[in-house]
């Protein structure tokens, strides 16, 4: 057995430390689960409401612990950690009401034939450090109330918040149907590897979410990396694009799956939009967040030197500060080019590169390369525009005019190297449900 140990990257003092699950520990847990999974698979769809909807109160009581913990191990600050918890009680709340409610579809002929929603199983979830509460309810929720069993395995940078959150929610549930198991990547691996799994849900990175791919034979729900453009076009107020660029590359130190990672910027908006970027940078700067580890901070800080040494100027950041802690500046790189790593490549982290291009068409054509397909935004006063990037862009999610936000249980569903399957809404319970057809006929009665 061996430890998990987690600096705080605002400090780098030492949280604590977290013995790994053995190979027995995952032999046992997804035994459990198996075991568990039939009485829970037949409970009325509406009592499994009840326990989410307990769930989620459970979490909205302890929302400021939560947060507390979340602040220390990755350094999101307590205010937006409790909004995170809390969008998480909210996303177990709307499980809890869609849940009993999840149908099928019939059709009558001859004969009559209806469509019958049924759980699938044992679901493996791996969820991430940057919102781990909220992710992590979404997937448990939508499992759990559509009547499937959980051995849950949060992110090794986050394992403290996740056995917290587990001490939350396991009273609720009966033995057996919601587990958690704290590990690194190999206990995740002895995880998917194993063939009494029906479900595999990751959300997380793209070299990760590959992996998973090659050894697992279960259903696969992967939200992996995205490297989202932002398309500014040459008819909005530069101010206002400016506001919305730093909103989407320096929210939690550009550390959420749907981060804005690459600007496109029409180039006679150019000095107002970079002069405005460069203020919302520094405005930034005065409070600042840290990255989640300095490992992850060296990355960062690669890409920028990378592009910096490829010709891109820094105008704002770019530099490690001194101190203790993984603090990285937000940073704003102009002249940048579409060969550049920085262009290419998820950052994570609080940079927006821009690259300058002559007209709409050639922005959208260089928003639509990459092997990536998570999210978009473009910002532009056309319809005309409008349509025709959403239309073109190869994602799962385009945002226009907004680089966040969106109806409440809406949907995802990432593509390309973003990962395969619905991560949120009512469309979940569809992944997350196996459907089974029955054919039923009249029989012959003897007279």
């Amino acid at each position: 057995m061996h430890a998990i140990d987690v600096h705080s990257p605002l400090d780098d003092q030492l949280v604590g430390w977290l013995p790994a699950a053995r190979e027995d520990d995952v032999t046992a847990a997804l035994a459990a689960a198996r075991t568990a999974w039939p009485q829970w698979a037949a409970t009325p769809a509406a009592e499994r409401g009840a326990v989410v909807r307990a769930a989620a109160a459970a979490v909205r009581e302890r929302a400021n612990d939560l947060a507390t913990v979340i602040e220390t191990e990755t350094g999101r600050p307590f205010a937006s950690a409790r909004e995170g918890v809390l969008a998480g009680a909210g996303t177990l709340e709307q499980y809890a009401e869609l849940g009993p409610v999840h149908r099928g579809r019939s059709l009558l002929g001859s004969a009559v034939d209806f469509m019958v929603p049924e759980p699938r199983g044992v679901v493996v979830a791996l969820t991430p450090w940057n919102d781990p509460i909220a992710v992590a309810c979404g997937l448990l929720g939508a499992a759990l109330v559509t009547g499937n069993v959980v051995v849950h395995k949060p992110s090794e940078r986050s394992p403290h918040t996740g056995l917290l959150l587990a001490t939350v929610l396991r009273p609720c549930f009966p033995d057996g149907v919601l587990q958690t198991l704290v590990g690194d990547g190999e206990v995740g691996a002895a995880l998917v590897r194993s063939s009494d799994v029906d479900v595999v849900a990751h959300v997380g990175s793209t070299a990760t979410g590959r992996a998973i791919a090659q050894v697992s034979s279960a259903k696969l729900l992967l939200e992996n990396g995205g490297n989202d453009p932002l398309l500014v076009d040459d008819d909005v107020d530069p101010s206002w694009a400016a506001g919305q660029a730093a909103l989407g590359a320096f929210t939690n130190a550009g550390q959420l799956c749907t981060s804005v990672e690459r600007i496109y910027l029409h180039k006679t908006i150019a000095a107002p939009f970079l002069e405005a970027l460069c203020a919302k940078a520094r405005a930034w700067n005065e409070k600042p967040q840290p990255l989640v580890d300095t490992r992850h901070r060296e990355f960062v800080h690669s890409q920028v030197t990378d592009a910096v040494g490829s010709g891109a100027s820094a105008l704002v950041g770019g530099s490690i500060p001194e101190g203790r802690g993984a603090y990285y500046p937000a940073t704003v790189l102009a002249d940048c080019s579409s060969a550049m790593r920085i262009m290419c490549e998820e950052t994570f982290g609080p940079v927006a590169p821009v690259q300058l291009v002559s007209s709409f068409d050639e922005g959208l054509a260089e928003a639509c390369s990459g092997d990536y397909g998570l999210a978009a935004t473009v910002l532009t006063s056309s319809m005309e525009h409008a349509q025709r990037a959403w239309r073109a862009l190869p994602v799962g999610t385009v945002k226009v005019n907004a680089v966040f936000g969106g109806a409440p249980g809406g949907a995802a569903q990432p593509r390309g190297a973003s990962g395969t399957g619905f991560g949120y809404g009512p469309e979940l319970l569809d992944e997350m449900t196996t459907t089974k057809v029955v054919h039923l006929g009249v029989p012959n009665v003897r007279s």
